[in-house]
């Protein structure tokens, strides 16, 4: 019995570390009248290859509101864990570092999620992440509702801007082809 209460008041502290923690140790309530407004755009996810334990997933979050806000998790579907991460230099070796207090998104800013930056990190897959099939996800913010949204899944290795550029290369050939051969654009 005196094992089960050390257990229980363990568990108690360590969960009252973590939710100081997380709020970096401050406490800030809103005020009448403030109030975040989350937009989500351009929610991708790269492909990954067979095996691959780990994906990252970006996303531009920008508060149209009057308060400050933090996304301060996801979930989704594929894995149980999602964290939170951005990268920083560690001498001459760039390397990944969760960010367990959350990514902040001030009033009225935009802050995107991109390859070697910010990003939501996929952990412990199951299965691949397959291109053209789409993550659903659930973002999780301080004081905004969660947020339902869908990742697009791009080849491995490219990002929406290069998938957009491939494809406008090939409808740019496929206008001149047929140009070419007398037939009408389309």
């Amino acid at each position: 019995m005196l094992m089960l209460r050390s257990a229980l008041l363990s568990t108690l502290l360590l969960m009252s570390s973590a939710l100081y923690a997380h709020h970096d140790g401050t406490h800030h309530e809103l005020s009448d009248g403030e109030a975040p407004a989350i937009e989500v755009t351009q929610p991708w996810i790269r492909a990954t290859p067979p095996g691959a334990g780990a994906g990252g997933g970006f996303i531009t979050l920008t508060n149209h509101g009057n308060a400050d806000d933090t996304l301060i998790g996801a979930t989704t579907s594929i894995t149980d864990r999602v964290e939170l991460h951005t990268m920083e230099m560690d001498g001459d070796v760039m390397r990944m570092a969760p960010l367990p207090g959350g990514i902040e998104i001030p009033a009225g800013e935009s802050v995107t999620l991109a390859p070697g930056g910010l990003h939501l990190m996929f952990m412990e897959l199951s299965s691949p992440i397959v291109e053209g099939q789409p993550i659903p996800i659930t973002l999780e913010f301080q004081y905004a509702e969660s947020i339902v949204a869908e990742l697009q899944v791009v080849p491995v290795g490219a990002s929406p801007e290069s998938v957009g550029s491939h494809a406008d290369h090939h409808a740019d050939h496929h206008k001149e082809h047929h140009e070419e051969h007398g037939h009408m654009a389309h």
